[in-house]
């Protein structure tokens, strides 16, 4: 059995090509026939792609071709290339791998998870084998045909740049800055000074040709002021919205529960926070928004689009259910639009603006 991976080029012609072709050999002789190859067709391409392809839900961000906008973000699952291509097979239009740094680094010691009410607080510390050891896991995942963006973070400008120009070099399709990681000293700051934030942006754009994707905190005075400086060092799209620092404390031994002292909050808790923050970046920005920070069904997708994300990236519901998350958002997602007489999902974005104005 032959693997065929699939184009946005395979979808868009090569159904219409043979339907087409099955015409003039009037092999289908009525509409009805027509039809139901059709269909056929389009189950063949969707068994061999990893989903049904809608076209109404074709995205295309920062350069990227998506067959629906929806991401694995970074630090889920992002660990190995099969992982990543189990993904794109349950559904996801894109995947982000786990963030890597330019040399190994250790993250910090246990205890780095702890469960809270609302959810999972982390503080992994950024457990890296350096970007260099991510050939295999990049070259695995751009099996599956869709777009792979490898996660870089760093403590210096040079880092940033070092592990860009590496990651375009094994194959990335575009590459995610993580200036903003809240549990980690060193690299929380810069992604809270526009200056800084604006700087390595500059720096990467200079030194790779593929797509640039900034995520940022909410962690911050002004998540417009970050996002700003980033669009005009050259970012092509934000991510937006990083976790939210957060600490859980023992109350039996009376010492915070994660060596780390200070987590990140990711899921449902924050996603009030991470709609805000995109309504407020698509008021100003005109590069495309990213929206992350619980996402669990369509329409918690919804809301974001409507707020003003192009995409959106959906993780923590993974881990409380499975990745059948994808393709029950993508679903949901196809229903509403055509249900409220829309033809494209694009059209939804910033909706909320001008009812609000």
């Amino acid at each position: 059995m032959y693997s065929l991976l699939l184009s946005d080029w395979d979808f868009q012609y090569l159904v219409p090509i043979a339907l087409g072709w099955y015409r003039d050999k009037a092999l289908l002789n009525n509409d009805r026939q027509i039809a139901i190859s059709e269909r056929l067709v389009h189950s063949a391409l969707s068994s061999l792609s990893g989903g049904e392809f809608l076209s109404e839900l074709s995205t295309q961000i920062a350069g990227l071709k998506l067959r629906n906008p929806t991401m694995l973000p970074s630090g889920f699952l992002g660990v190995s290339g099969e992982t990543l291509r189990r993904v794109v097979e349950s559904g996801a239009g894109a995947v982000v791998t786990k963030s890597a740094s330019l040399k190994p680094r250790e993250g910090n010691p246990g205890p780095t998870i702890v469960e809270v009410p609302c959810g999972l607080l982390n503080a992994i510390g950024l457990a890296s084998p350096g970007i260099s050891m991510m050939k295999n896991e990049i070259s695995e995942a751009k099996k599956s045909g869709a777009p792979v963006i490898a996660s870089v973070f760093g403590f210096s400008v040079t880092d940033y740049t070092s592990s860009t120009r590496i990651a375009e070099s094994l194959g990335a399709d575009a590459v995610e800055l993580n200036v903003s990681c809240p549990h980690v000293s060193g690299l929380a700051e810069i992604g809270q000074d526009p200056k800084i934030a604006a700087k390595v942006t500059r720096s990467v754009k200079r030194a790779v040709d593929i797509p640039v994707l900034v995520k940022l905190s909410p962690n911050v005075e002004s998540i417009v002021k970050i996002g700003l400086s980033v669009e005009t060092a050259g970012a092509d799209a934000v991510t937006a919205i990083n976790t939210l620092r957060g600490m859980s404390i023992d109350i039996h031994v009376r010492l915070p529960v994660l060596s780390a002292r200070i987590g990140g909050l990711p899921g449902q808790a924050i996603k009030p926070v991470a709609v805000r923050c995109v309504y407020e970046l698509a008021e100003k920005l005109k590069i495309p928004i990213i929206g992350v920070g619980g996402i669990a069904g369509w329409e918690d997708a919804v809301e974001f689009f409507l707020a003003g994300a192009s995409a959106v990236q959906i993780g923590t519901a993974i881990l409380q259910g499975d990745l059948g998350v994808f393709s029950e958002v993508t679903e949901g997602l196809s229903m509403y639009v055509k249900e409220n007489g829309f033809t494209h999902v694009s059209e939804l974005v910033s909706l909320a603006h001008s009812r609000s104005s």
